[in-house]
This record gives C-alpha cells, structure tokens and sequence, in this order.
C-alpha cells in the first residue's frame, strides 16, 4: 500500500468527521472532546473502523481514494470501540 498526500488528507478529514460524530454521541455536548481530541479519536477509530470492515468485508465495493459514507461509518465505529476501550482500561486502573 503506498500512502500518497491524497490519502492523508482524506485519514485527516475522515478522521475528524468520525471523531467528532463520536466526541458528540459520547459528551452529549456538540464540540465533544475539542478539536484536537476529535481528530486524534477519529483517526485512531478510522484505522480500528477500517481494519474491522476490512476484516469482515463490509461493503467491499467502496474503497476508493475519495470521503464515502463508507469510510465516516467505519471511522464513527472505530471511535466508539476506541472510546469503550479506553474507558474500560481508565476504569481498571
């Protein structure tokens, strides 16, 4: 797989958008965790999200280099999986 500077910038879009969604769901509040936050969540949750629709072939047909409902949906989940399994880990410590 080669990373070019379009793929980058569409991780950092989808990122955010996926982080926030999910920043949202979890605060209740609009801003969720503050910009930075939500693009670090988001990326995390998109690559979570996207090794786990990979995994399970989830809408397979949707893999191209542009911002799908695909991508925002795996980034949305891989935030919410990433946001349970940090809470879980806090709790535990």
């Amino acid at each position: 797989m080669t990373i070019t500077l379009s793929k980058i910038i569409v991780w950092l879009v989808i990122g955010a958008v996926g982080g926030t969604l999910a920043g949202a769901l979890v605060r209740w509040q609009r801003e969720g965790f503050g910009w930075w936050s939500n693009l670090g969540i988001g990326l995390v949750g998109a690559v979570v999200g996207g090794i786990i629709f990979s995994l399970f072939n989830i809408l397979p047909g949707l893999e191209s280099i542009s911002i799908s409902l695909r991508d925002i949906v795996s980034a949305f989940i891989g935030s919410i999986i990433f946001l349970l399994a940090l809470w879980a880990w806090q709790k535990q410590a």
